[in-house]
């Protein structure tokens, strides 16, 4: 993506940013009222996705609703995320839309993962195995509280 300056002072692509991000702010009004459209705009984000993206994306989505069905599908920053309490708990980062060599999967401070005085708050992921899911579902449950 490149970055295109207006006379304005924003880029192109930032204005597309804040557009993006006014349209997840109305969704995400929504999706508080109505769990399932919520879930609707994530899966319509993940199809979106590059296959590579998409592929692990729908196994995350299908790992987080196994492991924490309490938690509330949502978009947030054109990515899918889920929350609790309105806050979000995890999410993940498709490697396509960052231009970055791995897709992310992510805990917010909402997440209750405390171990001391530190613990890995971000896994980098290049595919998932069985042993990824299985550990990936744990650290889901336990953020989940």
């Amino acid at each position: 993506m490149t970055a295109t300056k207006s006379t304005n002072g924003f880029s192109d692509d930032e204005k597309a940013a804040m557009q993006e991000r006014a349209r997840e702010l109305k969704a995400e009004a929504r999706a508080n009222k109505d769990k399932a459209a919520g879930e609707a705009d994530v899966l319509t984000k993940i199809a979106e996705m590059p296959e590579a993206d998409r592929v692990m994306a729908e196994r995350l989505h299908a790992l987080v609703k196994a492991n924490a069905p309490a938690l509330s599908p949502r978009t947030w920053y054109g990515m899918p995320a889920y929350t609790k309490d309105g806050k979000v708990v995890c999410f993940f980062k498709s490697a396509d839309k960052f231009k970055s060599r791995y897709a992310t999967f992510g805990f917010e401070e909402q997440a209750d993962l405390d171990d001391g005085s530190m613990w890995p708050t971000s896994y980098a992921l290049t595919q998932l195995t069985a042993n990824d899911e299985r550990q990936l579902g744990e650290l889901i449950r336990k953020a989940a509280g």
